[in-house]
This record gives structure tokens, sequence and C-alpha cells, in this order.
């Protein structure tokens, strides 16, 4: 049977998502806990995005196919006790055969969280903190220059194919914390922690958006390639479909 769940995770203990040798990773705990429950077999999880080391997710979306004879509400709370406290999954329910939820997400939307306070120890465990007083106005500007569909080399790892559509970019400042919002249809490796870095530099005042726009368009590393460190970025969200939802029934809306 295929499964489809959502997964979160703080991201600060583990090196990513995507299983590695000797490291602690989303994917590994999750494989190591349905290999568990299907006699030391491996069962295959697949996501819809590869976040990086020390990123978190509150709505990463896993698919795997399991064999065994739990039923989904019984094999939901059997991983449920068997993950760590830094990874936990919930929503599990049967997908179509050969789902896919890389292929299947409509967008990805990542949240970065910046404390434009005093230092705080415990703020700071998933939000950036930066001292210097910030124009979230000016950076929201900015932000725009980039929405929309462009070669996105200046601000991600070599691709062969740069080209990504940045559906809304929002910055939003609530008190001392910022918070900036990307979705898009998919991203460069890196792209939304070097986006925030530029960003930040707007809102010191030391870029404007006339500098981005000059940045995107020569498709140089920005900033020489400098980015916003992970512990601050979070996969806020996977839009999965149009047309049907996973289990195969027609959607109406999106997730």
């Amino acid at each position: 049977m295929r499964y489809v769940a959502r997964v979160e995770y703080d991201g600060t203990d583990l090196s990513g998502f995507q299983a590695q040798p000797g490291k602690r990773t989303v994917q590994g705990e999750l494989e190591a806990a349905l290999a568990r429950l299907s006699g030391g077999r491996r069962v295959a999880v697949v996501g819809a995005g590869r976040t990086d080391a020390g990123v978190h997710a509150t709505d990463q979306v896993i698919a795997f196919t399991y064999g065994g004879r739990l039923t989904a509400a019984e094999l939901e709370r059997a991983l449920v006790a068997l993950l760590p406290r830094d990874v936990a999954i919930h929503g599990l329910r049967r997908a179509r055969n050969g789902f896919s939820p890389r292929r299947a997400a409509r967008y990805r939307e990542y949240r970065y969280t910046v404390w434009n306070g005093p230092r705080s120890p415990l703020r700071e465990r998933t939000a950036l903190g930066v001292r210097a007083p910030l124009d979230a106005a000016a950076m929201a500007r900015a932000g725009q220059v980039l929405v929309g569909r462009h070669d996105f080399s200046a601000f991600g790892a070599a691709d062969r194919n740069p080209v990504r559509t940045v559906q809304a970019i929002r910055v939003r400042r609530t008190g001392r914390t910022i918070v900036i919002d990307v979705r898009a249809d998919a991203f460069l490796r890196g792209m939304v922690r070097r986006i925030v870095a530029v960003l930040i530099e707007v809102g010191r005042g030391k870029m404007n958006e006339d500098d981005v726009a000059t940045a995107l368009a020569e498709r140089r590393p920005a900033l020489d390639g400098a980015s916003a460190p992970a512990h601050g970025l979070c996969l806020r969200r996977v839009a999965i479909g149009g047309g049907r939802s996973a289990d195969g029934r027609e959607r109406g809306q999106e997730r």
C-alpha cells in the first residue's frame, strides 16, 4: 500500500532530510522506524523537498510503500511511538500507486524568521538574531523584484536549469520579529537563504531594490554567495495537487 503523510521536525540536531551514512537525518529516522515495523526490511521514504542540515519543517510531505498488516491508523500510532523527539508524523493515509510528493507539489513555501532584538537564546534557536535595526518595509519592496519567473543563478547553487518561478515573497514585522515567506514552484539549493541574506542587507540600508535587480540580471553569486544561517529557515507548507488528491479523489481546493 502506498501512503502519504505530513512530517514536522526540529532540524537543529539533524543533518538535513536526505539519508547520509553515519549521520542523523529525517529520512534516516523515518526509514529506521519503518524497518522496525517491516521485519528489518528497508522501506524507502521520499519527500517533497530535501531540506539542508539545521533547517526545520512544519509541513514536509512524505510518501512510502508499506507491505505490513497494520492499518493506516495503527501504522501512524506505531511510528509516533518509534520516532525520536525531534521528528513527528501526522495525517498518514492511503495514496494512489506511484504517488510522489516531489512531482505532485504545486508549490513549496519556506519561512525565514529574524529576531531583530537583544540577545535571546530561546528565540534564536529557530531565528537569526540581528542586532542592527532592520527596515522591513524596504525589505518587502526589494523582495518584489524577485517575484516571477527568472534565472536565479545569483541566488542558488549551480544548476543545469536555474530558472524558477517565485510566486510570492512577503516580509512582515510583528514587534521585534520579522518573518520572510518565500513561495515558489521549486527552489535551487540554498536559494531561500541567499535571498534572505540579500534582503537583510537591504534592511540594513546597504543595498536597495536596484541592487537586487542588478544582482538578479548579472547572474553572478549575490554577495559572493553569502547565505543566512540554516537555523532560521523552516519548510512551512507543501501544497499538493491540483486535479486529484494523493488518494485519487477529485480535489476542490489545495491542501
